[in-house]
């Protein structure tokens, strides 16, 4: 029976959370598996491909966590001048040398400096502040990016694999791919393709687990959605297949 995508980690992978080492080795077995049955086909090439993201994704995941120094500093920077500015405001309008006239417009001019010096410090210091994320949801986007070309790839590969092929007599044209699996093999290639498909999907929610930025979690959705439907649309055609072998 070919293998559910839902049975490509084992279940310990996922009782606390998804776990890079355990993808890497599932992507490991998997290429070898797909080398053995189609030695140097391009699904092997891509699997090849898949396998060494995963070994990059543990790297990654730091990257896209790593805090940004600078930032950080020259944020804590704008804090400080904002309260010394304060301060040192609130002193000038609250304190005047005795018996000196306090004149009221230059009070207010003071007042109205300091609000735009305020709103100005204010701007910048939230931008800095989002800096920091804005830089690592980009880093992750490009990541989850390259999973979703990943998929598409799968995909194609398994465009020209259809069952139809092998139950029923067709004629081919000078333009039809060539089609040279038997029955198990077929079966086979879209298994193969479903679990690639399916460790596509669980990198991306790996950006989910260390990520709670909405844009990212809307990016990692869209990947599991374009995954699981291709997957869906996969084992369509394999139970195509296995109706056909029981009905023989």
């Amino acid at each position: 029976m070919p293998t559910s995508p839902s049975q490509v980690l084992s279940p310990d992978a996922t009782t606390l959370g998804l776990n890079v080492g355990r993808i890497i080795e599932t992507a490991e077995r998997l290429h070898r598996r797909i080398e053995e049955r189609f030695p140097g086909s391009g699904l092997g090439s891509l699997c090849t491909r898949l396998q060494a993201i995963a070994e990059r994704t543990h790297a990654r995941l730091d990257e896209v966590e790593k805090p940004i120094l600078w930032l950080r500093v020259a944020t804590w920077v704008l804090v400080g001048l904002v309260v010394l500015g304060t301060a040192a405001a609130l002193r000038a309008v609250f304190t005047s040398v005795p018996g000196a006239e306090v004149d009221s417009f230059t009070v207010l001019q003071g007042i109205e400096a300091f609000i735009q010096n305020v709103v100005f410090i204010g701007i910048g210091l939230a931008f800095l502040i989002t800096a920091e994320n804005r830089i690592q949801r980009k880093r992750a986007l490009d990541f989850i990016r390259e999973l979703r070309a990943i998929a598409h790839i799968v995909d194609m590969h398994q465009l020209t694999k259809d069952p139809d092929q092998l139950l029923a007599s067709t004629t081919a044209t000078a333009s039809s791919p060539e089609r040279s699996l038997t029955r198990q093999e077929l079966g086979r290639y879209l298994d193969y393709c479903s679990e690639l498909l399916s460790l596509t999907g669980k990198l991306a929610a790996l950006y989910a687990e260390r990520l709670a930025d909405p844009v990212v979690l809307q990016s990692v959705d869209q990947v599991e959605d374009l995954t699981t439907g291709l997957s869906n649309k996969i084992w369509q055609k394999i139970m195509i297949l296995d109706a056909a072998t029981r009905a023989e």
